[in-house]
C-alpha cells in the first residue's frame, strides 16, 4: 500500500509541476498575442498612407504604363510563394492548416511553385505534402526581429526575379509572389489567408487609383515621379510582408494559448482524479489500521475476561 501511495504522490507532484509550466506558457502566449495584434493595428495607418500615395501615383497614365512594364505579367514557369508557420510545437493544427491551404491553392495556379518556408515545422509539413521548399527562414521571436526577416525575404525574392540571376542559377525567373499565413479571426482562433503580392496587376492599380482622398485638398507628386512610385512600391511590399508575419505570429500564439488551455483543463481533471484516488486509498489504509486496532483490543479484552474467569 505504501508503494502505491508513494507512486500517487509522485504522479501528483509531476502533474503539479506540469501545470505550472502550462500556466507560464499561457501567460507568455497571451502577452505575445497582445503585442503582435497591437503591432498590426499600428501598421494599418501606415499601410493606408502607402495605399493613398500609390493611388495618387497611379492616376497618371505614364506612371501606370511604367508600373505595367516594371511588374511583368505572371507568364513565367515559376510561381514564388512564402508560407509562414512556426519553429516550435504545441500549436495544434497551426502548421498543417496553412501548409495544406498553400498546397491546394498553388496546385490551381499555372506554373511550377517555388516555395520559401518561414519556420521549421511548416517546412517539414510542406515537404511531407510533396512541395519541398527551396529556402527556410527562422521565425522571429519578437516584433523587432520581423524587420530583418522581411529584408531577407525581399532580397531573396528580388534575386529570383532578376533575369540575369535566373540564367546563372538555371532555375527560371520568378515573377509572381504569393503569401500564405494564418490570420486571426473573431469567430475562431485563426484561418488561412492568401495574398498575391506580385505582380502588381491592373486591377490592383485601378482599385488604388479609385481610392478617395480623405481631404478636399488633392495631393500632387513632388520631385521625380518614377522614384516616388518605386519608393512607395517598396514600402507596400515591406508593409505587406511585415503584416503577414505579425498576423501569423499572433495566430501562432493564439493557437498555443488554446492548446495550453486544453492542456490545463486535462491536467486539472487528472489532478482531481489522482487526488481522489489518493484520498480514497489513504482513507482505506486508515480504516484498515483502525480495524486492526479494534480487533486487537477486542481480542485482548476477550483474553482478559477468559483469564479472570
Amino acid at each position: 500500500m505504501s508503494d502505491t501511495t508513494a507512486s500517487l504522490r509522485r504522479k501528483i507532484s509531476s502533474a503539479g509541476d506540469l501545470q505550472s509550466v502550462v500556466r507560464t506558457m499561457k501567460a507568455l502566449a497571451a502577452s505575445s498575442i497582445g503585442q503582435y495584434e497591437q503591432s498590426v493595428r499600428a501598421l494599418e495607418d501606415y499601410y493606408r498612407t502607402v495605399e493613398l500615395g500609390l493611388g495618387v501615383c497611379f492616376r497618371g497614365r505614364d506612371l501606370a504604363a511604367l508600373a505595367t512594364a516594371e511588374t511583368r505579367p505572371a507568364d513565367s514557369d515559376l510561381v514564388g510563394a512564402v508560407v509562414f508557420g512556426s519553429d516550435q510545437g504545441l500549436v495544434g493544427q497551426f502548421n498543417d492548416v496553412v501548409a495544406d491551404f498553400a498546397i491546394k491553392t498553388l496546385a490551381t495556379l499555372t506554373g511550377k511553385a517555388q516555395v520559401w518556408a518561414v519556420g521549421e515545422r511548416v517546412h517539414a509539413r510542406l515537404q511531407d505534402g510533396g512541395m519541398p521548399p527551396v529556402g527556410l527562414f527562422a521565425v522571429p521571436n519578437a516584433i523587432k526581429a520581423i524587420t530583418p526577416l522581411v529584408g531577407q525575404i525581399l532580397v531573396e525574392c528580388e534575386a529570383r526575379r532578376n533575369p540575369s540571376a535566373a540564367l546563372r542559377t538555371g532555375q527560371g525567373e520568378v515573377v509572381a509572389l504569393h503569401l500564405f499565413y494564418n490570420q486571426p479571426t473573431t469567430g475562431a482562433v485563426y484561418q488561412p489567408f492568401h495574398q498575391q503580392l506580385l505582380p502588381l496587376d491592373a486591377t490592383w492599380r485601378r482599385n488604388l487609383a479609385g481610392l478617395p482622398w480623405p481631404t478636399k485638398n488633392l495631393p500632387e507628386v513632388m520631385g521625380d515621379d518614377v522614384e516616388t512610385l518605386r519608393a512607395l512600391i517598396r514600402e507596400y511590399l515591406f508593409v505587406s510582408l511585415f503584416r503577414a508575419c505579425a498576423e501569423s505570429l499572433a495566430s501562432e500564439n493564439a493557437s498555443r494559448l488554446a492548446a495550453m488551455q486544453r492542456a490545463e483543463k486535462n491536467i486539472d481533471e487528472l489532478l482531481e482524479d489522482l487526488n481522489g484516488t489518493f484520498h480514497r486509498l489513504r482513507q482505506s489504509g486508515i480504516d484498515e489500521e483502525l480495524f486492526d486496532v479494534i480487533s486487537g483490543f477486542e481480542a485482548l479484552a476477550h483474553a482478559l475476561r477468559t483469564a479472570n474467569s
